[in-house]
């Protein structure tokens, strides 16, 4: 297995949108690049069984960056799950995404840095050990397969439905599980696909409510999403102003203090640091 992925150097998103691509659609792959943050070349569920050997051979003959691309490889336990750790290790590639991520010692056997992809009732479960794996660097999850994992046939509510459009309680419960786990374990977090490609405000507001709850990188599936997700990653004006007087005011106080009139302690002034991180100030 490859071994080039572990070393003293932790992988994080160059930036917040992280675009998926087919692994056997290589005529895909620089358009990707050119869009997105990230480009997550996929040997799972975008790829037919029957397409998968092409897709290996597709990844090896046709490389991008390895800093601004990870390769997502089928569940840990499979036949595939090998092959495809075979052809990374003909790559340059040093991040991988384990798909329907179960245990952390399933994750452990890629032996390279790993993202981890909670989309199964037992995965869900087993949230904190994974995250807590040595070789996992972040946290991604995914609705569609977990629902399907409980027998359900719906992660959103329908449009005749109060909430229309948002997920359910329970994969809400997930989303959060994860979100926690992965700050825990000093990990990054990265949020699910909105599979409606045309529900732009719908995914604008998803985006919005991630970078509240401070998640680092939100995953797509069409190159027309990305800029929706940028800019909502992206700290307004207001915001930065707002953080960085609150920054500034710090410096002439040790402790709490009072700002525009309201209190001011540590977690608020590292809320402010936040917005600031985010704008790259």
């Amino acid at each position: 297995m490859p071994t080039s992925g572990m070393s003293d150097f932790r992988w994080s998103p160059p930036g917040p949108a992280m675009l998926f691509c087919p692994a056997d659609r290589p005529e895909r792959y620089n358009k990707a690049a050119e869009r997105a943050d990230v480009v997550i070349l996929d040997l799972e569920d975008a790829v037919a069984p029957d397409r998968r050997e092409a897709a290996r051979e597709a990844l090896v003959a046709n490389q991008l960056d390895p800093d601004r691309t990870i390769v997502r490889i089928n569940a840990s336990t499979t036949g595939e799950a090998r092959r495809d750790l075979a052809a990374i290790a003909e790559t340059t590639y040093r991040v991988v995404m384990v798909a329907k991520a179960q245990t952390a010692d399933e994750v452990a056997r890629t032996e390279m840095q790993t993202i981890a992809l909670i989309e199964t009732p037992l995965g869900a479960v087993n949230v904190n050990e994974i995250a807590a794996a040595p070789n996992v660097i972040g946290l991604m999850w995914g609705a569609e397969d977990l629902v399907a994992g409980l027998g359900g046939s719906s992660s959103r509510f329908s449009p005749d439905e109060p909430r229309a459009g948002t997920y359910r309680d329970l994969p809400r419960y997930v989303r959060a599980a994860v979100r926690l786990a992965a700050a825990a374990n000093d990990r990054f977090a990265v949020d699910a696909v909105h599979l409606d490609i045309d529900d732009v405000e719908g995914l604008r507001d998803e985006v919005l409510d991630a970078v509240a709850l401070g998640y680092h990188a939100t995953a797509c599936i069409h190159p027309s999403q990305v800029v929706t997700i940028r800019d909502a990653y992206r700290p307004t004006a207001e915001q930065i102003e707002w953080a960085t007087a609150l920054v500034t005011a710090a410096d002439d106080h040790s402790g709490v203090f009072t700002h525009d009139g309201k209190m001011i302690d540590g977690p608020v002034l590292n809320q402010a640091r936040a917005v600031l991180t985010r704008a790259g100030c």
